[in-house]
Order: C-alpha cells, then sequence, then structure tokens
C-alpha cells in the first residue's frame, strides 16, 4: 500500500496514454458513467472538475443496474469497471447494448475486456493487480484520455493531468497523514467540505471504510448547516455514556482559500461551535496550485491517514474481505 500512494502521480500517464485509440463517431451531445465503488470516483472528479472548469459536458452518474432514463441515441454510456466484473455495471452494459447505444470501456480485465472483443467496443485497458479505489489515477486518465480524444477537453487540460506526476509530492505528505491517523485513534471520522469539494469529502470517508476497516461519514456545507450539525445538540451532556459505548466522533474539514466566502465562514463557525459541544476535530487547509494538484493532494493524504490509522490498528489496508464475502453470497442466491 505504501509503495502505491507513493508511486501514486505516475499513474495519470499510463491511464491517458491507455485511451489512445477509443473514441466514438459521431461525437455524442452527452455523457452517461456507469460504475460502483473505487470504480466510481473518476466520475465524481470529473463532475467537480466541469463545475470548477464551466464545461460544456452534460454528465450523468449511475450507480445501479439500470440506466437512466435519459440515456438516448445521443448518450455516450462509458462503463467503468476495474476488476471488470462488477454485476450493476455489466447489467447496464447489457441494457445499453440491447437499447444500441454508444459505449466505451474502462477495465483492467474480467468480463468488460472480455465483452469489448466480443462485441467489438473500445475499450481502454489499464494495469491490472490493484484495489480499484487505488487506481485512481489510471481510471481518471482514462477517463479524461476519451474525453480528450472525443474534444470534450481542451489538450491544455490533458497536460495539466499529465505535468501532476512531478508537482505531487506524496512523501511531503506523509508526516501529515501519520499525525492526523494518531489523532483518529479510536473515533469515528466525519468528513466535511464545501459542495464544489464535496466528493472529496466522500472520497476521505470511503479510504477511511476501505483502508482501515472503519465507519466513516461524509456531508457538505451549506447543507450540512441546515439539518447535520443540530445532532450534536446533546453530544456533549452525552459523553459519559458515549465513553461507555466507545462511541466517539472526530470531525475533519477541507477547506479550500477559493471556496466561496461565505461557506468558509460557516467552515470556521461550524468549528467553534462543534467544539463548544465536545466534538472534536479540525480545518485542514487544502494544498495546491492548481484545482487538479488541490484535489489529487488532498486524496494522497487522505490514503495516508487512512493507511497509518489501519497500522495502528493491526490491520491490512489492502484487502476488503467483507464486500468479497458478500458478493460471493450474492452469486450464491
Amino acid at each position: 500500500m505504501k509503495e502505491i500512494i507513493l508511486n501514486f502521480p505516475k499513474q495519470f500517464k499510463v491511464g491517458i496514454e491507455a485511451a489512445r485509440g477509443v473514441y466514438i463517431k459521431p461525437k455524442p451531445k452527452k455523457i452517461c458513467i456507469c460504475a460502483m465503488g473505487g470504480s466510481a470516483l473518476p466520475a465524481n472528479l470529473l463532475s467537480m472538475v466541469i463545475e470548477e472548469y464551466k464545461l460544456d459536458l452534460p454528465l450523468t452518474i449511475q450507480r445501479d443496474y439500470t440506466l437512466p432514463s435519459l440515456c438516448d441515441k445521443n448518450t455516450l454510456v462509458i462503463c467503468i469497471s476495474y476488476s471488470g466484473n462488477t454485476e450493476e455495471t455489466i447489467s447496464c452494459l447489457k441494457e445499453a447494448l440491447a437499447k444500441r447505444l454508444k459505449i466505451v470501456l474502462i477495465s483492467s480485465n474480467g468480463r468488460l475486456e472480455k465483452m469489448a472483443k466480443k462485441f467489438n467496443l473500445p475499450i481502454a485497458l489499464i494495469p491490472k493487480g490493484y484495489p480499484p479505489r487505488m487506481a485512481l489515477g489510471y481510471q481518471f486518465g482514462a477517463l479524461i484520455g476519451i474525453l480528450r480524444n472525443l474534444n470534450f477537453l481542451p489538450a491544455s487540460f490533458e497536460k495539466e493531468l499529465r505535468d501532476l506526476e512531478n508537482k505531487l509530492k506524496p512523501s511531503k505528505l506523509e508526516k501529515e497523514g501519520r499525525q492526523l491517523a494518531n489523532k483518529l485513534r479510536g473515533k469515528i471520522p466525519i468528513i466535511y467540505a464545501s459542495n464544489r469539494l464535496k466528493y472529496l469529502a466522500r472520497i476521505w470517508k470511503i479510504k477511511f471504510n476501505e483502508n482501515t476497516k472503519i465507519p466513516a461519514f461524509w456531508n457538505y456545507f451549506p447543507e450540512l448547516n441546515h439539518n447535520e450539525m443540530v445532532g450534536f445538540t446533546k453530544f456533549k451532556a452525552q459523553s459519559a455514556k458515549r465513553k461507555a459505548q466507545k462511541l466517539d466522533f472526530y470531525f475533519i474539514i477541507l477547506k479550500d482559500q477559493e471556496d466561496y466566502p461565505r461557506n468558509k465562514k460557516r467552515m470556521d463557525l461550524t468549528t467553534n461551535i462543534l467544539k463548544k459541544q465536545g466534538v472534536r476535530g479540525e480545518i485542514i487547509d487544502i494544498k495546491g496550485k492548481s484545482f487538479l494538484e488541490k484535489i489529487f493532494s488532498a486524496i494522497i493524504l487522505s490514503d495516508w491517514v487512512s493507511y497509518y490509522l489501519a497500522k495502528t490498528y493491526g490491520v491490512d489496508p489492502i484487502p476488503v474481505k467483507m464486500v468479497e464475502e458478500f458478493k460471493k453470497l450474492m452469486k450464491a442466491r
């Protein structure tokens, strides 16, 4: 896991190159990405990129067995499954084939690779052997490469992504990640961010779930100020009961200086209110010069935190046995 984190910035170039020659004619008018779990994370990042760069790219993300009703002849269906065997994604692919929609695939092997050969579908094949959540650079690079082939993105954007190989420095984030992991020992993480960066909070939550094998929760500003924070009203008064149940929380607010000013104020005020209620936590300022550098620096930090927290619990961060056991039960029924 440590080697994967340290070498993560090299994934983008490989993913982009895997998408060479993967395109569809005529150019579609909208995109639907079908994916689950770690394979859906590049779609979430793309949605943030679309908003940040104000791109004209209608995008729908589908985490289910069926295609959304808006999928028609003008839609490109992009099926992403790192393993190539995700049953929900394969179900969507079969429906897209039946409806004769435009399709491209991103995978490392499995049934998706076999179906690509059988139905002559364009596919970006990326390196196999990684946990899907840790192959995010490969998958995102391939996705950006495909959209670049279709002229949905400027060449400058692909260059910006490639340049991250030299700009991202995972080793410089390791110490911060280890220190935060020490603070989180014995606690349940709650991760908050602005609506603009809400999927960053979601990715942090997933890293705690899969790497550290603990529950974690996420939400975003300003919405959480209208509901979730009220849930801590009696938190301080119930401290003895929480200790007896070994239930404690630690909130992490991911803050970017480019966030909307009123949301930054909300973050500061929420931090003060939660601490007065007896909830421990902190604000983390996202580092980086460009939007992509900030996003992936924050993701690398989440990898370090969840990795070192897993070590303190004596947990192997790579396998997700519960997920694999659940898949076997689904097949058995």
